[in-house]
């Protein structure tokens, strides 16, 4: 079980990332911990009607870099992120920048994880930027059965999003790099739940 936690207790709608659209009902992604460019690490996410909408492409040979772009199908930046380490820890912070302006942007989230003692132990701490004050939400990342599969909720206890193995039609099981992520209604922006599943390839070495 991997767990995000806060430190102070808010409001979960507070902490979501953005008011760009928001869906009254579940919707549904293939993630493909692959990048469609030859010789590349990175993750292409397409929607229901087969159409990439999200994709890294990694040009960094050795998985798990220091710095990856999620980028929407044209190309455009959403999400820097960036891996830190912090004496024993290992630090990941997303940014809503192309990477041109780091030095002078706070990150919208980070994510650190709780232990580097046990590789399997995947808790982690997610502060999450809400306007012009800093505050810390509370969710918890639960690893499912299969390598990369997993379910995260919010402090109400609440799935915000979970992510599955993918099955065919005929329901035949795909790789295990191929997982079917459903995002629950009233989740303000696709994106933000998309760069923390690029943190959680990178914590398995698959970007």
């Amino acid at each position: 079980m991997a767990k995000v936690h806060a430190f102070p207790q808010v409001d979960s709608s507070s902490c979501s990332a953005s008011t760009s659209y928001m869906s009254s009902k579940p919707e549904t992604f293939t993630v493909w911990m692959k990048s469609l460019l030859m010789q590349t690490n990175g993750c292409t996410v397409f929607n229901k009607n087969g159409e990439i909408v999200y994709r890294v492409d990694n040009y960094d040979k050795k998985a798990g870099s220091n710095e990856v772009y999620l980028m929407d199908l044209r190309g455009n930046v959403l999400f820097t992120i960036l891996r830190r380490k912090l004496f024993l820890f290992r630090q990941w912070r997303g940014y809503k920048s192309d990477g041109l302006k780091l030095k002078t942007q706070e990150p919208y989230f980070q994510v650190k994880r709780c232990s580097e003692i046990f590789e399997g132990d995947l808790s982690c701490q997610i502060t999450v930027r809400s306007g012009d004050a800093q505050e810390s939400c509370y969710y918890k990342l639960e690893a499912l059965s299969g390598k990369l599969a997993f379910k995260i909720t919010n402090s109400n206890g609440e799935i915000v999003a979970e992510a599955q193995r993918k099955r065919s039609s005929k329901g035949v099981l795909l790789g295990d790099d191929v997982l079917t992520l459903v995002v629950e209604p009233h989740t303000d922006d696709h994106s933000f739940i998309m760069a923390l599943v690029t943190v959680y390839g990178l914590m398995h070495h698959k970007l």
